[in-house]
């Protein structure tokens, strides 16, 4: 007989019964698992995964101890058990709560589990498996891919996505900066437009120009190399993050064509440009593509659509109640604000999201009895979807969380127990 064993650092009652239940024993000469206990129905390791460290009598040879005539396993003892639980539940991966993801995958990792079962671990953590991501074939476009899509693939993308998020924060703090009032500013006349062509000829020389021009060429030349690049150019166009880019730069130049071509209207030429210049704030979304916090936050958003959309029917079905009470008890009030029931919507909506401007107040008994019932109702209405969108950012946090963990201990297995 070869028992198997384990050795950890536990101690105590809990080593005991670890060890107790840990020696499963190999018999030495049929180089094949006993089933200590029939009603358990344990599984025959060199059928059920026989490319596994346990299920190949080849590899746990190298274990074996002659001396005490058993298989000796120097590694995590209540790991371990869980190890051994996959063999004798026929494929159960199911981790221990005192052990560690990290610990857990380096230990499944040691015994050779497979990356099928690897892959069965993390969809019992919780975790779904991400598609897999398409690359160039051509290697010169494979590398430009890399360069611009994944900043940790080597130290020349970091340097450029570190430069990115720079530029997108210059863009930002320039796009409000320049909406600060100059001493030499003028009222702008919207009706003959007089001022309106020395604003745009005078655009060319102010300091802002330029550090929009320097964004706009190094966002234009980002996005062209992405473009040329990518693996999939229907994928690359479709893309959310990859139509924000596009509607970040696209403002400066339709707006750079209008301000030669529309001088004869002066007023639409304004009119335009106080819209693109609207769009430009679109650019601090930009910073998405390199915060994993704003993906995860997106993520959030677009899973709990139903949640939103259940918010937004209370909120609606309140609205309608409360501004009528509202409105009917203030009706008999002389200086009352509250003049119909859509003057009431917003005394109602500000007073349930707990804002409460201060610029409709009741004036009656009656109607600040309704508006306090519009104040509890409102936290309570408020207070009902959010558990659940705070459980989905709490999901997806924890995704991110162990896709780090899966990737730090890939990169540590091969310094580690693939040399023992």
């Amino acid at each position: 007989m070869a028992p198997l064993r384990s050795r950890s650092a536990d101690f105590g009652r809990a080593a005991e019964m670890a060890s107790s239940q840990s020696k499963t024993l190999l018999r030495n000469g049929d180089d094949a698992l006993i089933n200590p206990s029939p009603q358990r129905g344990t599984p025959d390791s060199s059928e059920s995964y026989p490319n596994s460290l346990l299920g190949d009598p080849n590899k746990r040879q190298h274990y074996f101890v002659p001396d005490t005539n058993e298989f000796f396993f120097d590694r995590h003892r209540t790991a371990f058990e869980s190890i051994l639980y996959i063999y004798q539940s026929g494929g159960r991966v199911k981790r221990p709560e005192i052990v560690p993801i990290d610990i857990f995958l380096r230990e499944m990792r040691f015994f050779q589990m497979g990356d099928e079962l690897l892959e069965e671990f993390w969809i019992a953590e919780g975790y779904e498996k991400p598609k897999e991501v398409m690359m160039p074939t051509n290697k010169t476009q494979r590398k430009i891919w890399e360069l611009m899509e994944f900043p940790d693939s080597s130290l020349s993308a970091r340097i450029i996505a570190f430069i990115s998020i720079a530029v997108i924060a210059l863009s930002i703090i320039s796009f409000c900066w320049e909406t600060v009032p100059s001493e030499t500013e003028k009222a702008v006349n919207a009706s003959t437009g007089e001022l309106i062509e020395d604003e745009l000829d005078e655009k060319h020389y102010s300091p802002f120009f330029w550090i929009e021009l320097t964004c706009i060429l190094w966002f234009t030349i980002e996005l062209i190399l992405r473009f040329i690049s990518c693996p999939c150019k229907v994928t690359f166009v479709t893309s959310v993050l990859n139509i924000i880019d596009f509607v970040a730069i696209a403002p400066f130049f339709v707006n750079f064509f209008l301000a030669d071509t529309n001088k004869s209207n002066s007023s639409m030429s304004f009119a335009v440009l106080r819209v693109l210049r609207l769009v430009r704030v679109f650019r601090v979304f930009k910073l998405s593509r390199h915060s994993v916090g704003l993906q995860i936050l997106g993520k959030t958003f677009r899973s709990s659509v139903q949640e939103f959309c259940l918010l937004i029917f209370f909120m609606a079905i309140a609205l309608v109640l409360f501004a009528s009470g509202m409105y009917f008890a203030e009706q008999g009030e002389p200086n009352s604000k509250f003049t119909s029931i859509p003057a009431s919507f917003w005394f109602v909506l500000v007073t349930m999201t707990t804002v409460g401007y201060g610029d409709l107040v009741p004036l009656s008994p009656f109607g600040k009895v309704v508006g306090s019932m519009c104040a509890l109702i409102g936290v309570l209405t408020l207070a009902l979807p959010v558990p659940i969108i705070v459980a989905n950012f709490k999901h997806f946090y924890r995704q991110e969380n162990r896709l780090a963990s899966m990737k730090s201990t890939a990169k540590g297995d091969e310094d580690g127990d693939d040399g023992v």
